[in-house]
Parts: C-alpha cells; structure tokens; sequence
C-alpha cells in the first residue's frame, strides 16, 4: 500500500513531529545530556516508522517536502546576517589561533574521510559526508549537503551524512570532558581563581529582544531579499565555472556581506526576531530531512562507515591533545576550549557548550574565554573556510 502526503498534510506532521522531539529531548535525560537536536529526534523516529512499514510489507510513505529548501535556505541566510567581522576584534589573539586551529580541522577531516573511502572501496564522496560535513557541519550540514551530492550521482550521501552526524553527536559528548580531564592532569595544570579569567558574563551581541510584529516582518523581509539574492548568485556561479555552489551557500555569502556593509554604516538588526526565524527554519528544514531518509540505504555500509568514523575521532583526539591544547598556552581556558572542540568538532556546538559547562562545573571556575571564543569560532566563523572546502571536496571527487 502507497501512503502520500500533501504539501499541507507534510508539513503540519513535521511540525508535530518536531514539537514532539523538543518533548522528548526536555523530558528524556540521555537526549538532553548528548544534546541531539529535537528536529532529529522527531524526524528519525518518524523515518524508523517509514523503515519498519516498508521491511514488514504494510507501506510505502511518499512526502511532499517543497518547504525543505526554502527553509534550509532561510536558515544559511540567518547564519551568514550573524557573521559579523567585528566580532573578531572581541575574541583577540586566542580566537585566531582557535579559528584557524578549527579552519584545520575541517580540512583534515575531509582528507581523512576521502583517504579512508577510498582505502575502502566507497565512494569518496561519501568520506566527504563522513567528513566535515557532518562532524564539523552537524546534522544541518548533513541534510544541506546530502542532497546536493546526491544530485552528482552519489546514492545515500543524505542517510552516511545523518547517520555520521548522529554517531558525532554522542561520541562529542562523551569523549569531551574525559580527554580534557585528562590533558588537565597530564600536564598539571592548575585551576585558576575566578578573577584571574574573569568573572561575569562577557557581552557578545546586544541582549535579545522580545520580538514583537514589526520586527518580525522587517527580518522576514530582508532574509527574503537576501535569500533572492543569493540563489541568483549560486545560479550565476555555476552556470558560469561550472562549479555546482550550492544555492544556500549563495545565500550565506550574500547575508555576511550584508551583515557587515550594515555593521559599517551602524544598520542594526533585531536579534530577537533573527533568532526566532533561524530557530523556526532550522527546525523546519532538518525535521523534513530527517523524515525523508531512507534508511535501508546504509545497510551495506555500515561496517565501512563504522571504520571511518573510528578513525575520525581518533584523529580529532591526536589533533586536539598534541596540537591545539599547546598552541592555546596549555592552561585552563586551553582545556576548556579543548572540551569544546571536541563537541563541536564531532557534534555540534551544543555540545561543546555543555562539555565546557560540565568541566568548569567540576572545578568551580568558569573560563570566560572560552565562553565566548568556542561558540563564536565553531558555530559562525568556521564556515568561512569550512563550506567552500567542502564544495570543492565534492565537486573535485565526485
């Protein structure tokens, strides 16, 4: 039997599938503690359901998922209006080297997906998915991503991108804390007083607003100009080097630059309603993805996949342990930053905030530094080297 659903009837089911994983993450604690994203929550049990339908015979669920892409396309733009450059100037020397230190690591990571498929006999495009897509990128990269490697000929590029992402979710969040607990004692290093890193909370935007009508239909406005924009950017560049750039990554390259023409001449914009659109769009968008995976797709792969992801986080374990807890001064804000890094650098920033917030909980001094710099450098400001690298993977292997 053949179930389809409308454009009406998909998207009121993603909404309540999307409601019904923030319950779960809130009431559930392993969900909580991992920081997996309630989007994920409630569209990978809806895409088990289609899973166990379609292997018992009942049916065979078709989706009508239109609102995916402008939404996934929303959601890049907020990210690129929150890309401000004078946000630099805040973090100081300790954000570049943190920055270029997770530049890095978004280029190892797809050398190392695209060496270890290769050595496996899968596609390499599928490292590249296994790779900074979806270690650096999360699952909102994995569902972007996916499709457009998909589109050059790569079958399950979507369902290896989620499934690495899920699997970095909860290795980030396991593995974070004990490896800087670990460096900590390795190195003896000494837990400071609250007034020597700072104590208080550091200011990086202005306080969100409530967000009221007119601030609401001023964002929505300028993220759909944006939007135009960047799509007829991604359109034109393509067409032009024949070089496929995708359409969100148009999109984002458009709102930095209009973040930061608008930071020069002092335009402000309401970060309460750029928070609330980014949120609703993300979860829209990654909801839908989430549902629409097919499943059955990783069962040949999922010894390879287990492989190359083991050696990913191997790999990030060496990178952060021997080369950036050094070069960020090998004292507690390193070790703080590290925990973070290696949240985000196998989940999401999530959970680099909850593994810097569950370390400097243990020894009662928060690291303001890190605070500010990890969110700052691993949730904007790496994908200004991270996307591109990644668009070139694909293009170059596919």
């Amino acid at each position: 039997m053949n179930i389809s659903l409308d454009l009406i009837q998909t998207t009121t089911l993603a909404a309540g599938l999307l409601l019904l994983g923030e319950f779960a993450r809130r009431r559930i604690g392993f969900l909580q503690r991992f920081s997996i994203p309630g989007p994920v929550i409630g569209g990978f049990a809806f895409a088990l359901a289609v899973l166990t339908l379609r292997e018992t015979g009942v049916a065979q669920l078709e989706l009508d998922t239109t609102l995916q892409e402008p939404a996934m396309i929303a959601f890049f733009t907020t990210i690129g209006l929150g890309a401000s450059v004078s946000l630099l100037r805040k973090g100081g020397k300790l954000l570049i080297v943190y920055l270029l230190a997770c530049w890095t690591l978004a280029i190892l990571q797809n050398v190392v997906g695209i060496g270890m498929a290769t050595a496996l006999g899968l596609d390499p495009v599928l490292g590249v998915m296994a790779g900074a897509v979806a270690l650096e990128g999360g699952h909102g990269a994995a569902a972007a991503f996916g499709p457009t490697a998909e589109a050059l000929g790569t079958d399950g590029a979507t369902a290896v991108a989620v499934a690495a992402a899920t699997f970095g979710l909860v290795a980030g969040g396991l593995l974070g804390g004990p490896m800087a607990s670990w460096l900590m004692r390795r190195h003896g290093v000494k837990v400071p007083s609250a007034a020597e890193v700072g104590n208080g909370p550091v200011e990086v935007e202005e306080r969100e607003e409530p967000v009221g009508y007119g601030p609401l239909v001023n964002t929505a406005v300028l993220i759909g100009t944006v939007m135009v924009a960047g799509v007829a950017l991604g359109t034109w560049f393509s067409e032009v080097t024949g070089f496929v750039l995708p359409t969100y990554v148009g999109a984002m390259i458009v709102a930095a630059l209009v973040r930061n023409v608008g930071d020069r001449f002092g335009l402000r914009m309401h970060q309460g309603a750029l928070t609330l659109v980014s949120s609703l769009s993300l979860g829209l968008f990654l909801t839908m993805a989430m549902m629409g995976l097919r499943i059955w797709e990783l069962y040949a792969l999922a010894l390879p996949l287990v492989l190359l992801l083991a050696v990913q986080v191997i790999v990030l374990l060496l990178f952060v342990a021997l080369v950036v807890f050094r070069v960020l001064g090998k004292d507690y804000d390193a070790t703080t930053m590290v925990a973070g890094m290696v949240g985000h650098g196998l989940g999401g920033t999530p959970n680099a905030m909850a593994n810097m917030d569950a370390l400097n909980r243990r020894f009662g001094v928060r690291s303001e530094k890190a605070f500010l710099i990890v969110p700052l450098a691993g949730a904007v400001l790496i994908d200004i080297v991270a996307l591109p690298w990644i668009v070139w993977c694909i293009n170059a292997v596919a």
